[in-house]
This record gives C-alpha cells, sequence and structure tokens, in this order.
C-alpha cells in the first residue's frame, strides 16, 4: 500500500510539472511577444542614445584640441568611450591623459582590468607591467601594488617567474608595507604566495625526502619565518591576530626577540591608533588630519614613516601645492635620495603646474642632483607652458632658470659657450615678459625690470662690460623708472663699483632733473660726490643745479598744499550749508506738529504736505542706527524741545500733529517700557539688520523665520519714536547653538532685500570685530567677475562655468537693497580649474555685456588720510567749546581776507606773479591787521 500510494504521489507529481511547463510555455510566447515589441523601441531609443553619445565624444575631442589641459574634460571623454567600449580610442584618450596628469587610484585600477582583459597572449605581458610601472609611479597606492602582485602571479611559469613575484612584492612591501590600515593586505598576501611555493616542495605523502628536497622544504619554511617576523615588527592593525596565526603555524616556540618587537610594534600602534581613527571619521580633504599625523611621525624621526605618512596626505589631495611644497622640501632635506626626490618633484608638478614655487623647487632640485642640462631646458619650457596665474610668477620662473645658467658659466674665460647661452636667455626673457606675459595681463610682471638689472649687474661684476651695463640701464630708464630715486641710485651704486666718476656724475645729474620721489636725497648724493672728487666749477654747478631743482620742488608742493587746502576749505563751507538747511527742516516740522489747541487746520493742502512729509520720513528713517539700540541725536533733540515748550503752558500731547492710525501706533510705542539688552546674552543672541522699514509685525514674523534654528526667547526689534521700525532687531534664542545656526541665514532674502545676520558683539568693548565673513586676501581658486548684466541670474552663470569645472559656490554681490552689482564670485574645486576658467572666460559675451574675469584678490581696504601738507596750508584748528561752534559765533573777518589763504607780495603793476617760494611746502600765516589797517581797505575798495 506504501508503495502504491507513492506511485500515485509520484504521478500527480508529473502532472502538475506538465502542467507547469504547459504554463510556462505559454507565458513565454506572450512574453517573447511582448519581448519583440520592447526591443523594436529600445533600439531606436539605443541609437538615439548612440549618437547623442557619439556628438558629445568629438565635441569633448575638439575641446581638448583647444585647451588640453582641461582635466574634467579628458575625465568625460574617458567615461563616454568605456561606455561605448571604443577600446583603441579609450586606450588613447587614457594614455594621452596619463602624459599630462597623475592619474587617481580608480583611473589606473579601471585602465589596468581593462588591457589585462584583451591582453590573449604571453607575449603582451610585458606592455602590461609597463602599464604597472607606470601607475605605482603616480601615488603610493596599496591596492594597485597588490593588483600588480597577483597579476605577476600568473607569469609564475616563465623563466624567473618566481623570483619576478618575489622582487614585486618586496617593492610593495617598501612602498606601502608600512601603511598601518592597508599594508597588512600586501604582507597576507605575500605568505600565502610563499605558502603556495611551499605545498610544491613537499614530498609526496609515504615518500622518503632526499637531502636536496630537505633544504628547498627547509628554505622554503625559513621564508616564511622571515615575512612573519618582520611583519610583527612593524604597527599595523589586527597585528593579535597575525601573532596568533603565527603562533598556530610555528612548530617551534616564538624567539623572544620577535616578541619584544612585536610587544614594541604594538606600543608604537597604541601611539598612532588615535591618528588613524581620526582619519576614518574626519571628513574630506582632512588636511588637519594628516598635518597633524605627519607632525607626529617628524618628532619620532622615522624616515620611512614620514614618507609614508606624506604619501597618504597626497593621495587624498593630489591639489594642494603646500602639501606637495612641504613633502619635497623635507625630501631634499632629509632624504636626498636622487630617484626619490625627483620622482617627488615630477609628481608636484604634474599635479600643480600652476604653481611656480613648485617648478623652482623642481628645477633646483634638478640642479643640485646634477640631472643633464638639456632635460632642465625642457622641463624649464614645460613651466613655462604651464599656464600660471600671475604675471609675476613669469618672472619668477625666468629668474629661477637664468640663476641656473649662471652658476653654470666659467666667468674665469673670456667667452664661452655657456656666457653666450645665457645672455640668449636673458635676451628670450626681456622679448618673452614684453610680449607673451604682457599682451595676456596686460602687464610685464616686472615694472622695475628686475631681470635687466640682473643681466647688468653680471655684465658689470663678472663681465667687466660697463658699456653692456650702461645700455641695459638706460633702457630700463626708458621704461617709466627714471622718476624714482632708488632706481638711479642703484644705477650710480653700480657705476661707483665698476665704472668711472664721469659716468657717476652724469647719472646724478640726470637723476636731479627726473626724480619725483625723493629729489633731496639725490641731490645730497651729488653734492656728496662733489665734495669728495669734484673741482670748484663741478661743486658750483651742482650747487646750482640742486638749489633751482629744490626750489621748483618747493613750489610744486606749496601749489599742491594750496590745491589741498581749498579743496577742503570747500568741503567744511558745503558741510555748513547743509547743516542749516537740516535744522530749517526740524524747526518746520516741530512747528507744524505745534498749533495751537482747539485750531483746526485750514487748507487740505497743507493737511496734504503734511501726510506727504510724515509718509517720506516713515519710509526713510534715520540711518544713524547704533549697534545696541538707542535713537538717534535729531529725535532725542526734539524731546528735549517738547519738555521746554511745556514750562511755559505751551506744550500739546506729542500725537496731536499725527493721523489717528500713527497717532495709535506712536502712542502705543510710547507707552511700552523700553526694554534694554543683556550684554551678558550676547552669546545667544544675533543681530539682525537690514530689514525693509516698511515690515509690518516684525515681531512674528522673525521668530517664524528663525524657529527651525532653536527655541526662540524674544524678538527685539528697534522702533523710532514715532513707532516706525528701523529695520533692525535683537533675536534671542534659548540655547546657544540656536544661536550659531542662525549665522546660517546670513543674507537671506527677506521682502526683496538681503538679511544680515552676524553675532552680537558689543564694538565698544571688540573694537577690532568684523562681520564680513568672506576672505580678502588672494585665493586662486576663486574667481572674480565684473561685467555681468544685472539680470544675469545664479543659474545662469553657473551654466556657464560649470564647462571649465566643478563649481563649488557662487555669490552674486548685491546692494543692501538686494539689486545686482554686476559682480559676482565663483569659487572652484582646485586652482587648476579656476586658472582653465580665467583663460577661457575673460572676455566672453554674457546677454550682450563683455565680462572681465580674474583669480580672486582683493585690495586692501584702505582708511582716507588727511592730507599734512593741506593741514599745515590751512592752519592751526579752531578750538570750540564743548557743544561745538555756536549759531551766534559768527566770523568778523571781511570776506576779501577770507579768501586769500596766504599773503601775495604786492608788484609795481598789480600781484607779484611769482613769490618767492618758502623754504618749507607749508603757508605762511595771515599777519594780524590793526584797526587803521581795517579801514583802509575799505577805503580801498
Amino acid at each position: 500500500m506504501a508503495a502504491v500510494g507513492g506511485a500515485a504521489e509520484e504521478e500527480m507529481r508529473e502532472a502538475r510539472a506538465s502542467e507547469d511547463e504547459g504554463e510556462k510555455e505559454g507565458d513565454g510566447e506572450e512574453e517573447e511577444a511582448d519581448g519583440e515589441s520592447e526591443e523594436s523601441s529600445g533600439e531606436g531609443e539605443d541609437e538615439d542614445a548612440e549618437k547623442e553619445n557619439e556628438a558629445e565624444i568629438q565635441r569633448l575631442e575638439e575641446q581638448l584640441s583647444i585647451n588640453v589641459f582641461d582635466y574634467n574634460c579628458h575625465l568625460d571623454l574617458i567615461k563616454l568611450l568605456h561606455q561605448e567600449g571604443e577600446l583603441v580610442k579609450l586606450r588613447r584618450a587614457r594614455q594621452k591623459m596619463s602624459e599630462l596628469f597623475p592619474l587617481t587610484e580608480e583611473i589606473w585600477l579601471d585602465w589596468l582590468k581593462d588591457e589585462i582583459r584583451m591582453a590573449s597572449e604571453n607575449s603582451e605581458r610585458d606592455k602590461i607591467y609597463d602599464l604597472f610601472e607606470r601607475a605605482v609611479k603616480d601615488y603610493i597606492c596599496p591596492e594597485i601594488w597588490l593588483e600588480y602582485a597577483q597579476y605577476s602571479i600568473g607569469g609564475i611559469g616563465q623563466e624567473g617567474g618566481i623570483d619576478k613575484v618575489r622582487s614585486i612584492f618586496e617593492r610593495a612591501l617598501t612602498a606601502v608595507g608600512l601603511h598601518m590600515t592597508k599594508g597588512a593586505a600586501i604582507w597576507e598576501a605575500y605568505r600565502e604566495f610563499e605558502n603556495a611555493i611551499l605545498e610544491t616542495v613537499q614530498p609526496a605523502a609515504g615518500s622518503v625526502p632526499s637531502a636536496e628536497q630537505q633544504q628547498t622544504v627547509s628554505a622554503q619554511l625559513g621564508r616564511i619565518h622571515v615575512l612573519f617576523r618582520r611583519q610583527l615588527g612593524i604597527p599595523l592593525l589586527d597585528m593579535e591576530a597575525t601573532y596568533a596565526e603565527y603562533e598556530e603555524w610555528s612548530e617551534e616556540p616564538v624567539p623572544e626577540a620577535v616578541i619584544r618587537n612585536y610587544k614594541k610594534a604594538l606600543q608604537q600602534m597604541a601611539k598612532c591608533k588615535p591618528y588613524e581613527e581620526a582619519l576614518l571619521v574626519a571628513e574630506t580633504p582632512k588636511l588637519a588630519e594628516y598635518q597633524a599625523y605627519i607632525e607626529f611621525e617628524t618628532k619620532a624621526g622615522d624616515p620611512a614613516r614620514i614618507q609614508l605618512t606624506y604619501e597618504r596626505a597626497l593621495a587624498e589631495n593630489c591639489l594642494v601645492p603646500d602639501l606637495w611644497a612641504r613633502y619635497t622640501q623635507y625630501l631634499d632635506r632629509q632624504l636626498k635620495v636622487k630617484e626619490l626626490v625627483l620622482s617627488a618633484h615630477e609628481r608636484a608638478v604634474r599635479n600643480c603646474p600652476w604653481t611656480v614655487k613648485l617648478w623652482n623647487q623642481y628645477l633646483l632640485a634638478m640642479e643640485r642632483h646634477h640631472v643633464e642640462h638639456e632635460l632642465i631646458s625642457e622641463n624649464f619650457e614645460k613651466a613655462l607652458n604651464a599656464g600660471f596665474i600671475q604675471a609675476t610668477d613669469y618672472v619668477e620662473i625666468w629668474q629661477a632658470y637664468l640663476d641656473y645658467l649662471r652658476r653654470r658659466v666659467d666667468f674665469t674665460q673670456d667667452s664661452s659657450k655657456e656666457l653666450e647661452e645665457l645672455r640668449s636667455a636673458f635676451a628670450h626673457a626681456i622679448e618673452y615678459l614684453k610680449q607673451e606675459v604682457e599682451e595676456r595681463f596686460s602687464e610685464s610682471g616686472d615694472p622695475s625690470c628686475t631681470v635687466m638689472q640682473t643681466w647688468a649687474r653680471i655684465e658689470a661684476r663678472l663681465c667687466n662690460n660697463m658699456q653692456k651695463a650702461r645700455e641695459l640701464w638706460d633702457s630700463i630708464m626708458t621704461k617709466g623708472n627714471a622718476k624714482y630715486a632708488n632706481m638711479w641710485l642703484e644705477y650710480y651704486n653700480l657705476e661707483r663699483a665698476h665704472g668711472d666718476t664721469q659716468h657717476c656724475r652724469k647719472a646724478l645729474h640726470r637723476a636731479v632733473q627726473c626724480t619725483n620721489d625723493y629729489p633731496e636725497h639725490v641731490c645730497e648724493v651729488l653734492l656728496m660726490l662733489e665734495r669728495i672728487e669734484g673741482t670748484l666749477e663741478d661743486w658750483d654747478a651742482a650747487v646750482q643745479k640742486t638749489e633751482n631743482r629744490l626750489a621748483r620742488v618747493n613750489e610744486q608742493r606749496v601749489k599742491v598744499a594750496e590745491k589741498e587746502a581749498v579743496l577742503a576749505k570747500q568741503e567744511a563751507q558745503r558741510a555748513e550749508q547743509q547743516k542749516p538747511s537740516r535744522a530749517e527742516k526740524k524747526r518746520a516740522a516741530k512747528k507744524s506738529r505745534k498749533f495751537k489747541t482747539g485750531e483746526k487746520r485750514k487748507a487740505d493742502s497743507d493737511d496734504g504736505e503734511w501726510g506727504r512729509e510724515e509718509e517720506e520720513e516713515a519710509e526713510q528713517p534715520s540711518k544713524r542706527h547704533k549697534t545696541g539700540g538707542g535713537d538717534t541725536l535729531a529725535e532725542e533733540e526734539v524731546e528735549d524741545m517738547e519738555m521746554e515748550t511745556g514750562l511755559f503752558g505751551k506744550n500739546m500731547p506729542t500725537n496731536a500733529g499725527l493721523r489717528p492710525k500713527e497717532a495709535a501706533a506712536a502712542s502705543k510705542w510710547k507707552d511700552t517700557p523700553k526694554t534694554f539688552h543683556d550684554s551678558e546674552k550676547d552669546n545667544v543672541t544675533v543681530f539682525v539688520s537690514n530689514l525693509s522699514y516698511s515690515m509690518a509685525e516684525p515681531e512674528v514674523k522673525l521668530k517664524d523665520l528663525f524657529a527651525d534654528c532653536g527655541d526662540v526667547v524674544e524678538v527685539r526689534p528697534i522702533f523710532t519714536n514715532k513707532g516706525v521700525f528701523r529695520g533692525y532687531c535683537y533675536v534671542e534664542f534659548k540655547e546657544e547653538k540656536s544661536a550659531l545656526k542662525a549665522l546660517s541665514l546670513d543674507r537671506t532674502d527677506v521682502e526683496g532685500r538681503p538679511m544680515f545676520v552676524s553675532p552680537c558683539v558689543d564694538k565698544n568693548k571688540n573694537p577690532e570685530f568684523k562681520v564680513f565673513k568672506y576672505s580678502t586676501v588672494l585665493e586662486k581658486h576663486k574667481l572674480f567677475i565684473s561685467g555681468l548684466p544685472f539680470s544675469c541670474t545664479k543659474e545662469e552663470l553657473e551654466e556657464v562655468c560649470k564647462a571649465h569645472g566643478n563649481v563649488k559656490e557662487i555669490r552674486l554681490v548685491t546692494t543692501r537693497a538686494g539689486k545686482p552689482k554686476g559682480l559676482a564670485y565663483v569659487e572652484f574645486e582646485n586652482e587648476m580649474q579656476a586658472s582653465q576658467a580665467v583663460l577661457k572666460m575673460d572676455g566672453l559675451t554674457i546677454k550682450d555685456q563683455i565680462i572681465k574675469v580674474a583669480i580672486s584678490n582683493p585690495p586692501a581696504r584702505r582708511f582716507p588720510e588727511k592730507s599734512e601738507a593741506a593741514g599745515r596750508a590751512m592752519g592751526p584748528r579752531q578750538i570750540y567749546g564743548a557743544r561745538g561752534k555756536g549759531r551766534t559765533q559768527l566770523s568778523m573777518v571781511p570776506r576779501a581776507l577770507q579768501r586769500q589763504s596766504t599773503p601775495m607780495a604786492k608788484a609795481e603793476n598789480g600781484m607779484a606773479q611769482n613769490p618767492a617760494a618758502p623754504s618749507l611746502p607749508m603757508a605762511e600765516e595771515p599777519k594780524k591787521m590793526s584797526n587803521a589797517d581795517f579801514a583802509r581797505l575799505l577805503l580801498n575798495k
């Protein structure tokens, strides 16, 4: 029965299976029909996508033909070619990019894997090996070294294959074996390889090994022992597991020396572990964490670990020039290994080609290690084509190369090939700065002609060719340097040391005639020369020339001082004229408010004027806001005047002249007790300004606006005495972190104006506090764009900029009212992208306007200083009382005398045209006049 039941069950299963197969066949036919329709539509979409990709590939190739240094363009082209499967073009694109830039670990691994798949014959293994050798030179990458070693194991069957694998593993251990987090993978792969070799040399089970086999097995076991012991002496993560594995694998007890090294490595790992943990949790770019790690290793003093830490930092921050500069400087001064030093310098300039400092260090390193002259010259030409972002960078690289050429010359010989090359290079440098650099930057970068000065010194001091030096200095002076005393004195010192007295005298006479900045100093030098070496005639000529020159200079200075005095006086008069107009306006407003009790305003026009004036005052309240609140001086004066009228019985309610609504608002504000800011709560308070004066209910609006930052305790808006909002307020939070979060809302658009949010700081106690949060120094990764149309939006500008690199931030500069100024700052990911964007975007037309693009380098803020000469010309400042100059303190001096700042000497036929110039550039004080003098003056008039 059981057998029968089992057979029946089996038949049922077979029937169900046949039914399922039938259903599957039916479903398969339906799916096939649907698949055919989907496939036909999918083929059309694929064709369109292929055409788009081909067009994009062509566009990228054309862009690279214009600018081969466009890094992002290379990446996009490689990505598209990889998608399309264009392996030949892909290989060519990767090859071109690797010649210009070091490739990242991801790009190298993708390239290596593609080449390994395409390599079908063993003869192509050498090409793969060459590619790996290029890959490991760009950065210290444990993954690439591991891939290299594992690939080499595939060639173990070739002659010398085992030795080659061991050689690659040893190089990998030297490069990344000390890597605390990733180095263990190299050690384990090496041990696994040696264990596999051990399995192949073991004798067969049950057989008696020969002496040669025993020796081979013993040698292989020794290799594995050595690998374990070497690894246990290095601080690596998970060292305990490696030690336990060694104890289990080894048939002998672990030697005491190995245990001591292991414990020492554990202690060192414990010291390094905080730095490794900081790197694990830190966000990119981790510069501060790496810098702390480098300082720690530098104090420890292990060169290999210092080098590895630098390499790890550079692998993640390859576009930071300062990090490369510190690393190469360490190698130059400490390790001094030629191959290592030159390789690091080469990688530095390939990663940051726009940094002239790295090129200078590279040229010095090549000279220091006696590299061939042709190679140094070739790298110098590469530096000129690197695309520096400042004109002075080209001057600096030329000076470094000319210094190198000068050190090659043997000046004991009258003529040599090296000397002619040096002179030719000087001439080329001057021509290059004049044409190439000046055309690009509108300046040569060398206004004081330092290159020509260096050439002149070399000709005079080392070549004894003073004639050539004079020709060079003559050219220097014709380039606008003749007005500077220091340039003439530099030439004079050269003539004094290597020329003759005649040319010294000639130079100083020209200097006295041409110098504008310090003519007195040049005159002193000329007189000193004639006092020591000149004849009486020479002395007389020098004295006459210097006196005439100084007289003209003093006349010019007096004229300048008088002009400044006149301008200052006019400015003061304009200021005096403006004061009465403001006072009259206040009196008119005061008078219109203080009409008699019960008196009705007679004309509707007057009421209309009063309403318009009140509206204007509401729209444009006083701009003299003070941090910390308080009313303006004018309002305080009005309040004082109202109190005074009350003493005489003529006072009226303050709100009598206002409209009912405005009067109610003002009365409400007057009745509200004033709340003063508590400075002890500055840490939980922010100062909000630049708000619209017409904002209705600012407390409610701002409380809602800052609600996301945390619990808002109070919003204290500042009002005028009339109840008009003054455009700023204090927002107090419950916690300090909420106030810090509120600062992120700075420049948020509120009712069409950018709202300013800044920390609440008492400037009386902290006068140096600045709320300007943007950098005011040179930022090579940020661009300054001017000439933008006012209608240009942030999105439109980003669309233009992102074609030249990764845009991190765009800031459109606006007025306090939120209106655009046509200026913008664009921050790129690195300096290279910014420099390429300058080349491409400068002079670009956006909405029929030509924009100007430059690296962001804001000029230093200049604070106006009162001219000393003007102060002297205007005479001593009159001192008034504590309340300033009163309105009744009228000047009783006639206007005719007020116009004359200095008395003019009277000639026979009028005023003297050339009055005697004083010895100092200051005007004489007017002579005091008696009453008789005034009478004569009035009678003559």
